[in-house]
């Protein structure tokens, strides 16, 4: 997985690219086939504001979030992510021959 990390009048420490990459391990963990994010992270007025790319096989996915606190919104922007991922990864076992639960009858 290639990580771009980009900063929008905002200098990136190395603290803030730790937790970053501490963060999409657990994307890596639901799906091994992600191969480039972008991430870029910006401040407007008292917004910050983070929006990721992830380049996955056949599939781009864009996610944004803002918050006051960089932190507050990279980990809202993990959890949008984190959902989307395994929605698309759902998709393609169901796609793929993938056994689907059965309703359980009484």
């Amino acid at each position: 997985m290639n990580l771009h990390l980009s900063g929008h009048h905002l200098e990136i420490t190395e603290a803030m690219r730790g937790y970053i990459t501490g963060k999409l391990d657990r994307i890596t963990r639901h799906f091994d086939h992600v191969i480039d994010v972008n991430v870029i992270l910006s401040v407007e007025k008292l917004v910050q504001k983070v929006e990721a790319n992830v380049h996955l096989s056949g599939k781009n996915i864009f996610v944004e979030s803002r918050d006051a606190d960089m932190y507050a919104a990279i980990d809202n922007l993990i959890d949008k992510l984190d959902r989307q991922i395994i929605k698309h990864k759902e998709k393609n076992t169901k796609h793929r021959g993938g056994v689907e639960p059965q309703p359980e009858t009484e």
